[in-house]
């Protein structure tokens, strides 16, 4: 046997000693190895999103090689999206990864009635930094109800498409509207997570989010945010309110003992004065929508009808849900978040401006408007 000379042993040592060190520090934590999934993921084409569905109510499967040092919310970006608007969600993601998620790695979760192709998976895969999953809606989440009268429907239809009313014809997105309402929280993928962050195709992020805003909601005890809110266009749901009246009279135990009925009615609710949040930008927690309070009024709300026989939309049934069985200061207006969704954008103001290095132009914000309703919840409850 050839002798092997003991100072080759302490090379050796040396060396495993070194590479230890090495592998440790370029992972950022050096009581934990560097796996072989945090190795791969250092590759740039490791980008393959994930289209198997986690078992429900399991905790979010999120690998160790996209771990941040914070300590994170269980929460997750949602977005309900089409393969033809690919280079509209590409554009959205790269500005929430550049201002956010780039520091955080949250995982995002794309829902389609269809199959995202492999074209879609792969350029979104490429962008974010985070893991994907792509989800198929289910039917019956998706599709018009048979309950429902077509030919009243379609009456309906052709009376809104008459007045002009934007999407007045549109059944895809009464589907879309009655799906955000009260289905995209019941998504197999969604099961894992307790907080979102809708993203919508084409929107824009103008300021670096500097801190984390699914942790501030946890902590603040928070139950829904936004930026934008507006008054809705009446035509559109001119029986909603009085829907939701026959609701509050049936189920009076749902409402928070201390909800923002105020930002809703000038009158102490006889009237709905129209204002809303503007859902395509929405920070919550689905405990609230998974609530019996919240099921309860949606089934009540779907049982009516309305998202078809009139055009309810998503945004008015989750301010009022909101509003109604959240305390009000459960709901928080995310004002130094600068983002867009055309027509109308939030830019931050003054020190918030400043601190988030924006680039939308402080005089041009929608927020405070005479069509936005944030002055006034800033009145009632700031």
């Amino acid at each position: 046997m050839t002798h092997f000379p003991t100072r080759y042993y302490f090379v050796c040592v040396s060396i495993v000693i070194f590479l230890h060190l090495s592998f440790s520090f370029w992972k950022g934590d050096y009581h934990t190895p560097p796996s072989i999934s945090y190795l791969a993921g250092k590759w740039p084409l490791n980008t393959k999103g994930r289209d198997q569905e986690p078992v429900p109510g399991s905790p979010a499967s999120i690998p160790h090689s996209y771990a941040h040092s914070h300590a994170k919310a269980n929460a997750t970006f949602v977005i309900l999206v089409r393969n033809s608007e690919l280079k509209e969600i590409v554009e959205s993601l790269k500005q929430i990864e550049d201002r956010f998620n780039r520091q955080y790695h949250y995982p995002y979760v794309f829902l389609n009635e269809e199959p995202f192709s492999e074209e879609f998976k792969r350029w979104t895969g490429e962008i974010i930094s985070s893991p994907a999953y792509y989800g198929l809606i289910p039917r019956e989440h998706w599709y018009q109800p048979d309950t429902i009268d077509e030919a009243r429907a379609a009456r309906m239809r052709h009376a809104l498409q008459a007045d002009d009313v934007i999407y007045g014809d549109s059944v895809p997105y009464r589907n879309m509207c009655r799906f955000n309402s009260g289905f995209f929280y019941k998504h197999p993928l969604m099961q894992q997570f307790r907080y979102y962050w809708r993203v919508e195709p084409g929107v824009k992020f103008f300021c670096d989010v500097t801190y984390d805003p699914f942790v501030f909601m946890e902590q603040n005890n928070k139950t829904y945010g936004f930026t934008i809110s507006m008054y809705e266009y009446e035509r559109t749901i001119p029986s909603l309110w009085t829907v939701t009246k026959e609701f509050i009279r049936r189920h009076p135990e749902h409402l928070a003992p201390d909800n923002a009925m105020r930002f809703l009615s000038d009158d102490g609710g006889n009237t709905y004065n129209l204002c809303h949040f503007w859902s395509n930008f929405e920070i919550g927690d689905m405990n609230l929508w998974r609530s019996k309070a919240y099921t309860d009024y949606f089934d009540f709300l779907d049982a009516n009808g309305g998202f078809y026989y009139e055009r309810w939309g998503d945004a008015p049934v989750h301010s009022i849900g909101a509003a109604l069985f959240s305390s009000k200061d459960q709901i928080h207006f995310f004002k130094d978040i600068g983002y867009r969704h055309e027509p109308f954008q939030n830019c931050p103001q003054g020190n918030d401006h400043r601190k988030g290095k924006c680039w939308c132009e402080e005089k041009d914000s929608f927020t405070y408007e005479g069509y936005s309703c944030t002055s006034r919840w800033d009145r009632l409850y700031v």
